[in-house]
Formats: C-alpha cells, sequence, structure tokens
C-alpha cells in the first residue's frame, strides 16, 4: 500500500483542528456505546429474559408438588320418624401435600430442548447487535472525521483564492492584468464562503449523531496518524470470505436454530398421539372435630398414597393430524428461510469485498491525482506569474487540488469502514477488530 504526505501547511491545520483536548479513541467511544445505545441494550435485556424462558421450559421436566390446606365447619339436622329434630354441629380440618414426576412426556422433552435453542438463539441476536453497534461507531467515528476534513480543506482554500483575490487586485491597480481576473478570484471567493458554511454546519451535524451514539456531549475523535498506511485485505479472495461465513454468521445462526426449533415443534406435535406416564403421590391429614356426620367423637385420618398415572389420548377430533400437517409446513419454511440467510450472507459479503478492492483503488488513483493536481497548481501560479496563464486557471487548479484532497481523505475512511462491514457481512466481526483500526490513529 502506498503513503501519502500533506504539505507543512496542510499538517499544520489539521493537527490544529483535530487535535482537541481529550480526543477520544474509537476503541473508547465504542465502550461508551456499549452502555448506552438504546438498540444494543435492548437487544441484551432480550437475552436475559431468553434465558429466564429457557429455564420455565426446563420446569415442564422437573417434579411438582403442592400444599392444600382447607378448615370447614358443617351443621346437620336430624329429624327421625315421629321424633324430634335434632341438630348437631362438627368441624373439619384437612392438609394434603402432593407431588408428581413427569416420567414420560415427549413434548415436554421437546419444549426443553427448545429453550435450549432459544438460548442460542438469543446469543446469536446479540452478537448481531454488537456487529451492528461496531459498524455504526466507526462509521459514525469517520463521518466526524471527514466532516472535519471536509472544513479545514475548505478553510485552506479560503485562504489561497483570497491570496489569490489580493494578488489580482494589485496587479489590477499596476495595470498589468484586466478586471475579469479580480471578479473571477471574487467569485471563487464568494463560492468557498458558502462552501465553508455547509462544511462547518454538516461537521456540526455529524457531531451531533456521534454525541447522540455513545452517550457523551462534545465527543473528539482522534485523527488518523500521518503518514498512513492502509491495512491489506486478507485473504485476498472473495470465496474464502464466504466459507468462513457458515459457522460463524448469526444471521445464519439465527435461521439454523429457527430451523431445529421448528424441527422440535414437530416432535411436540407428533407427541400429541403418544401416552403419558407420571409418578404421583399424596399425603392428607384429616381433623373431625366434634365428630362427623357418620358418627360422633373427634377424630384423625391420615391417608399416604403413591402410584403412577397413564393417559392414553383416543380421538381429539382430527386436531392432532392437523397440527403435525402445520408444524412440518412451517419447517419446510424454516428450511427455505435458512437457505435464503446464506444466500443473502454470501451476496452480502462479495458485495462487501468487492468494495474494500474498488475503495483501495480509488486511494491509489487519488494519491497520484493529488499528486497531479498539486504539480499542475503550481505550474499555473508559475505560468499566471510570467503571464501565459491567467487567474481563472490558478483558480480552478486550487479547486481542484483540495476536491482531490477531500476525496482521498474520505476515500481512507471509506477503505477502513468497509474492512469492518465486509467482517460484519460475513458474520467474523469481534470488538477486537477495532484494536487495528484503533492503531492507526494518533496517540
Amino acid at each position: 500500500m502506498k503513503t501519502f504526505r500533506l504539505s507543512p501547511f496542510f499538517i499544520a491545520i489539521c493537527t490544529a483542528l483535530t487535535l482537541p483536548v481529550h480526543a477520544q479513541s474509537l476503541l473508547n467511544l465504542y465502550q461508551s456505546a456499549l452502555g448506552f445505545d438504546a438498540s444494543y441494550q435492548s437487544a441484551k435485556s432480550q437475552y436475559d429474559a431468553t434465558l429466564a424462558r429457557a429455564d420455565q421450559a426446563r420446569a415442564a421436566i422437573l417434579p411438582v408438588a403442592g400444599l392444600a390446606i382447607g378448615a370447614s365447619r358443617s351443621t346437620q339436622e336430624f329429624t327421625p320418624s315421629g321424633g324430634t329434630a335434632k341438630d348437631s354441629s362438627y368441624g373439619t380440618q384437612n392438609v394434603t401435600v402432593s407431588a408428581a414426576q413427569p416420567l414420560y412426556r415427549p413434548g415436554n422433552w421437546a419444549s426443553y430442548r427448545q429453550g435450549l435453542k432459544q438460548v442460542d438463539l438469543a446469543q446469536a441476536q446479540l452478537a448481531s447487535a454488537d456487529q451492528d453497534l461496531i459498524v455504526r461507531v466507526s462509521q459514525a467515528y469517520f463521518d466526524v472525521l471527514a466532516a472535519q476534513d471536509s472544513l479545514t480543506f475548505v478553510q485552506a482554500q479560503k485562504t489561497a483564492v483570497a491570496e489569490q483575490l489580493a494578488s489580482a487586485k494589485r496587479n489590477f491597480e499596476v495595470g498589468t492584468s484586466t478586471i475579469t481576473d479580480t471578479r473571477e478570484a471574487q467569485a471563487r471567493y464568494d463560492l468557498v464562503l458558502a462552501q465553508e458554511i455547509a462544511a462547518d454546519n454538516d461537521l456540526r451535524v455529524k457531531k451531533i449523531a456521534l454525541d447522540q451514539l455513545v452517550g457523551k456531549g462534545d465527543t473528539r475523535p482522534l485523527p488518523l496518524a500521518q503518514p498512513l498506511v492502509l491495512p491489506e485485505l486478507l485473504p485476498n479472495d472473495a470465496n474464502l470470505w464466504v466459507q468462513q461465513s457458515e459457522p460463524d454468521h448469526p444471521g445464519i445462526k439465527q435461521a439454523q436454530i429457527a430451523l431445529e426449533v421448528a424441527q422440535l415443534e414437530t416432535k411436540k406435535a407428533q407427541a400429541g398421539h403418544l401416552p403419558t406416564l407420571d409418578l404421583t403421590a399424596a399425603y392428607s391429614a384429616i381433623n373431625n372435630l366434634d365428630g362427623s356426620s357418620s358418627g360422633s367423637g373427634s377424630s384423625r385420618v391420615n391417608v399416604g398414597t403413591i402410584g403412577l398415572s397413564f393417559n392414553l389420548p383416543l380421538f381429539a377430533g382430527f386436531s392432532t393430524q392437523n397440527r403435525i400437517k402445520e408444524t412440518l409446513a412451517l419447517e419446510d419454511k424454516a428450511r427455505n428461510d435458512l437457505e435464503g440467510a446464506r444466500r443473502a450472507v454470501a451476496q452480502g459479503t462479495r458485495t462487501a469485498f468487492f468494495g474494500v478492492l474498488s475503495g483501495q483503488g480509488q486511494v491509489k488513483a487519488l494519491e497520484a491525482a493529488e499528486a497531479s493536481s498539486q504539480s499542475a497548481l503550481d505550474a499555473n501560479k508559475l505560468g499566471y506569474q510570467v503571464g501565459v496563464r491567467i487567474n481563472i486557471d490558478v483558480l480552478n487548479s486550487q479547486s481542484q487540488l483540495f476536491q482531490t484532497k477531500r476525496d482521498l481523505a474520505k476515500a481512507r475512511y471509506d477503505v477502513l469502514v468497509g474492512g469492518l462491514k465486509l467482517r460484519q457481512a460475513n458474520g467474523t466481526l469481534k470488538a477486537d477488530d477495532l484494536q487495528s483500526v484503533n492503531a492507526l490513529l494518533t496517540k
């Protein structure tokens, strides 16, 4: 990769504008965004909720126990034939402890395994949210640097045009140039003033976006160190990047897990035809106060039971059969969604790969264009001094040079962000990947 060098004049301007006190690195702002960004925090909360839901599914295969306590009082009126009515009143207290352990419930075990798959799904979703946050922070970070560069170059162009305007006025006063040169320089100066206002507003907007993303006020990104050597794209083969996506891409993982969950849902539906077997146990204590309907005097009855509960479904109005048909269709849908996710990832990875390659090519071309534009400006200035060039030639050369510098700076930022987007496209992007980009910033 080629390096690039700015003139001392531009380095001084860039340093003054982009090296404020308490500037933050890309890693610093990413760490701030982790604890502030609403989208990432939402995914994290969803992950925590899914963990709790998985524990709920496990409850279906664990034993259940219950305690029931009751008390009642009854009044009984007894009238013998030809006799006098007699009233009796008695109270009853009862306590029952019961428990049951599923022994054979295929549907419950399928639900339990679905809960475990949902945890894997939530992990993939959280990883996807993290990758998205990395790219959004990096994009916002370099958007601010690009806006700063744009403002810097516009201000430098304004200074150069002002000098050219002053020169044109002096030459007109001494009669060595026409009023046309002065008016052309004045028009170009007014245009640059408008561009400066737009660039200043663009920088303000980009900084607001970065502040909002990371939860900090007045963020000040560190600029790239000079001279800069852009990292190489390795491996330099789109197919290898696509191959890396299969085991790691969160989107493919989510689609794969969704298919496995759909297959377990089919097993749950098929369990509707299968019997269930539970182990049950209960212990009851009943106190009869003041007698009972069957006798007089207080008594206590203790009852303990243990047994097996077997249930075999016979007919449910074809509900189970139709549920199986539904789940099989949803299983086919999940399988097609998985294939669609793989194709989309492969296409997105190749698109991102060739985007980075194109960006690197643009950087090389713009580096050459910068050198050529500088040479053209120097030649036009010399030609203007000796009278073979006119003022508009110098102004056009200045405009072309500063535009090239802006385009080159932005192209470098695009390559760096494009490298992160490529890793996001094939699902391998990690927070550690920011280290290599962060190493390119000024210390």
